[in-house]
């Protein structure tokens, strides 16, 4: 069955939701150079992000503290419930490749640069 790709404008860059289902999602985050996504966890959301292209800056929490990674294409990383991360898009901005759980309003913000609750 062909389906359309939805896309979801944000203020970092955008979504494009390919598959969403009972079952599982998934989508393609492009990120804007120098723009970043909001310091988030999720309750039940469990993704897996590959980064496709560019580079970015990856904070997430491990084993209790917050870590700065650098991502670059190619590079894989799984994001379980509960942990909080966030993706700051390196000069040429970034593209990921989202799959996770279906949960895709899931997301809980603890800070924001373009003042989303």
């Amino acid at each position: 069955m062909i389906q359309r790709v939805k896309k979801v404008e944000k203020p970092w860059g955008y979504e494009l939701i390919f598959a969403h289902t009972d079952r599982y999602a998934g989508k393609i985050l492009h990120v804007n150079a120098g723009e970043a996504l909001s310091l988030q966890y999720h309750e039940r959301k469990d993704e897996t992000l590959y980064l496709s292209q560019g580079e970015c800056d990856f904070f997430v929490q491990e084993d209790g503290l917050m870590t700065e990674r650098r991502l670059l294409a190619g590079d894989v990383y799984h994001v379980l419930p509960l942990t909080q991360h966030r993706m700051i898009a390196g000069p040429a901005g970034c593209e990921f490749v989202e799959v996770s759980s279906p949960e895709l309003d899931d997301v809980v913000r603890l800070e924001d640069r373009y003042g989303r609750v």
